[in-house]
């Protein structure tokens, strides 16, 4: 026995030193979940009808340029968005047979009917392919969620699917909801288009607009109000040269003359070469830089660009440039998102919380701490020691993992208290039976815990199955008690069985004990 102790106590006390270490101080070493530090809680939903349009009106555009690459001469490329459905009209009869083999490429799209003689082809998008990229948006749109509050610095945020399309985004400890709730929503779907100079906006307002071009906005803000002082009108060709899929990186940098912020961004090898290729082609024209549908700027083409290297300028201010390079770094959504539900968590709630979470804490132990000292006199000593080394290795292990203490945490650890006294009672019951029938103290000792082991794992391990459950299954609360509850339990089977067995048996190896204070 003796050879025992020599590694079993060294085992405790390092075990305690470690664990206190890794959770002191509490207040800084343990993220509070937003039921306790406040934040923001917000439920989005994906608007993935627009994913299939955006998808469609990307077919489109492959479509006409795809026929013109072939030589077959087009008349337009027609969109129905509410039908999902390509018309195809063409010059010529000759070419529709050349016509349908070229789009015998686009496995997404089947073949309805052709019509006016074989001068219209209609094409469809097939239905699994319509749920397929409503699906994949929604995944898309969670990633690039995700992607941008870690831009945020943000500790424990929850971010997953709720339903079919919305996403329940819950930010603990966020100060700025605005800047949050407007990065989160950004679209940030960056493109490439070059300026139609046959006319200016203005004349195309009254004439009517160019096939194939559309007019887009450039506005211009005050700096202090973020008011728009000024509306720029641009006449922009609908092909889209190059998107922001491409880009490697965007980081905010200053211009040396004004000191005003811009976005430097840098494209991806098939980006940088798709880009000379583009200010290569159109020296001295304009090319329009846009973002959700918003023109940034438009400059002027004036020699080819190598390298995949260019630069979004605008009336910024810092912050939004920041914002911006975070949406374009991360990703743009698939598909625009309406916030749903929007709800804030002050953090004078999140205090008041705590501290009836610590006070019912305290309340417990100190009531369980009473009643097993009277009950179970010195040797309850022992299951208070234990009690205490139980929550310092729960509050050591949420440190370590990194997990958030949740009021539904605060709940699991007070159960964990509660299930840590229980293992001590069944084995104290078990020591007094045995007793009871004449036994030695040592004997009762060896024959208390070897009989309660047994019942102590069985009501633990089907616990901590059931906790496992909740965790895999749950939601943010739900998986906040999970995780406490399962490291509680973990800490009681120690503690109740391993560490009150070595003090008892320290205790016998010192002096003879012929009579047990139980």
């Amino acid at each position: 026995m003796h050879k025992e102790l020599r590694w079993k106590i060294p085992l405790i006390l390092i075990l305690v030193v470690g664990f206190f270490w890794l959770a002191w101080p509490v207040e800084k070493k343990i993220n509070l979940g937003l039921d306790l530090q406040g934040g923001m809680h917000l439920v989005l939903e994906v608007e993935t009808e627009k994913a299939v349009e955006f998808s469609m009106e990307q077919r489109a555009e492959d479509i006409k340029h795809a026929l013109e690459d072939e030589d077959i001469e087009v008349d337009r490329v027609i969109l129905n968005r509410d039908t999902n459905v390509i018309r195809v009209l063409l010059f010529d009869v000759i070419d529709t047979r050349a016509a349908e083999t070229t789009l015998k490429g686009y496995t997404a799209l089947e073949k309805k009917e052709i019509l006016r003689g074989g001068q219209e082809l209609v094409y469809q998008l097939r239905s699994e392919e319509y749920d397929y990229i409503q699906d994949n948006a929604i995944q898309q749109a969670l990633e690039v969620i995700r992607n941008r509050i870690n831009e945020l610095g943000l500790s424990e945020p929850t971010i997953q699917v709720q339903g079919n399309r919305r996403i329940l985004v819950q930010l603990p400890g966020v100060k700025n909801l605005k800047r949050a709730m407007d990065l989160i929503g950004k679209t940030a779907r960056l493109e490439f288009k070059m300026i139609d100079e046959s006319m200016s906006a203005e004349t195309a307002k009254t004439r009517g607009v160019p096939p194939g071009s559309e007019i887009l906005m450039e506005q211009t803000r005050d700096k202090k109000t973020n008011q728009v002082i000024k509306e720029t009108a641009h006449l922009v060709k609908k092909r889209v040269l190059l998107t922001g899929d491409m880009l490697t990186a965007a980081e905010v940098r200053y211009d040396p003359d004004y000191n005003e912020p811009y976005v430097a961004i840098n494209f991806n090898s098939l980006g940088a070469r798709t880009f000379f290729e583009l200010t290569s082609a159109n020296v001295g024209k304009r090319l329009a830089i846009i973002l959700d549908d918003h023109v940034y700027s438009a400059p002027e083409i004036r020699e080819k660009i190598p390298g995949g290297r260019a630069q979004i300028t605008g009336s910024f201010t810092t912050n939004e440039a920041k914002d911006l390079a975070i949406a374009l770094r991360a990703g743009a959504l698939p598909a625009p998102v309406t916030i749903l539900e929007n709800r804030s968590v002050g953090p004078s709630l999140g205090r008041d919380s705590v501290e009836a979470g610590v006070n019912s804490i305290m309340i417990g132990m100190i009531a369980v701490v009473v009643f097993i000292l009277i009950y179970y006199r010195l040797s309850g000593v022992v299951a208070v020691g234990a009690l205490v080394l139980n929550l310092i290795m729960l509050l050591g292990a949420l440190a370590y993992f990194g997990a958030s203490l949740t009021l539904p945490g605060i709940a699991g650890i007070i159960l964990t208290v509660g299930m840590a006294i229980d293992a001590n009672v069944l084995v104290f019951e078990r020591i007094r039976e045995e007793v009871r029938v004449g036994k030695t103290v040592r004997a009762a000792i060896d024959a208390g815990f070897a009989k309660a082991f047994r019942t102590i794992v069985d009501a633990n391990v089907t616990t901590f199955i059931a906790a496992i459950v909740l965790f895999q299954f749950g939601t943010g609360p739900i998986k906040g008690f999970a995780i406490t509850l399962c490291i509680g339990i973990a800490a009681s089977m120690f503690t109740a069985v391993f560490v009150s067995r070595t003090t008892f048996d320290t205790f016998m190896s010192r002096k003879k004990i012929e009579r047990l204070s139980i």
